[in-house]
């Protein structure tokens, strides 16, 4: 079976893609088609290597590789531990570096710290509730958003957001900040676990070339 298929891979859209594709073309796999600004195609192949590639909202990764519609995603550490799904996390990619963070106005940390009863808003339900539960051993009501979670402890939503921060503008404009760390994040590289078995040649052969790429 090895060599007579196509490895697929699915990379989430956005910089993540763009930066994979550049770190794929540094280990001489490329593909010209993905470049095109205009094109409306969904799937695009390298003949060559026998690889196909193609883009997909970032939590929708997972779920492609664990059900075997792409061997192989490139995707947020953020968006693995969230999605919680059945997958081989193989590498750190490296790029695509942020946090995931508590946040909120000023007068929340002390909320923080005495532990008390409050409203969490996140995007990252499981993240957020995992970090309280397990490591705060604090008692919260999760509240599921889906975008300018900045907006929560605002408008009297919740007291904190759990989200993901770059550079912290974003909260320092809107009178936020970042009141605790809940973990570091970056781009990783997850295999779906039938096909490590199945093409283990090649894939390991990929992770290997990609980590001596990385250590440059």
């Amino acid at each position: 079976m090895e060599g007579n298929r196509y490895l697929t891979f699915a990379l989430g859209k956005g910089r993540l893609a763009r930066k994979a594709l550049e770190l794929f073309e540094s280990i001489g796999i490329t593909c010209e088609e993905m470049k095109d600004p205009d094109t409306r195609k969904l799937i695009f192949v390298n003949e060559e290597k026998k690889m196909r590639f193609f883009l997909s909202k970032g939590p929708d990764v997972p779920t492609y590789v664990e059900y075997g519609a792409a061997d192989i995603g490139i995707v947020g550490e953020d968006t693995i531990r969230e999605e919680n799904r059945k997958i081989h996390e193989v590498l750190d990619l490296g790029f695509g570096k942020c946090r995931m963070c508590v946040c909120g106005p000023s007068q929340a940390r002390e909320l923080l710290q005495r532990r008390e009863l409050i409203r969490v808003a996140s995007k990252y339900p499981r993240i957020a509730k995992d970090y309280f539960y397990n490591k705060k051993h604090q008692t919260v009501e999760m509240i599921k958003l889906n975008g300018s979670i900045e907006l929560a402890p605002i408008v009297g939503l919740a007291e904190v957001i759990v989200d993901i921060v770059e550079t912290g503008s974003t909260l320092r404009e809107n009178g936020l900040e970042v009141l605790e760390e809940v973990c570091p994040l970056s781009a990783r590289m997850v295999v779906n676990p039938v096909s490590m078995k199945m093409e283990h040649a090649r894939i390991t052969q990929l992770i290997m070339m990609l980590r001596e790429e990385l250590k440059k």
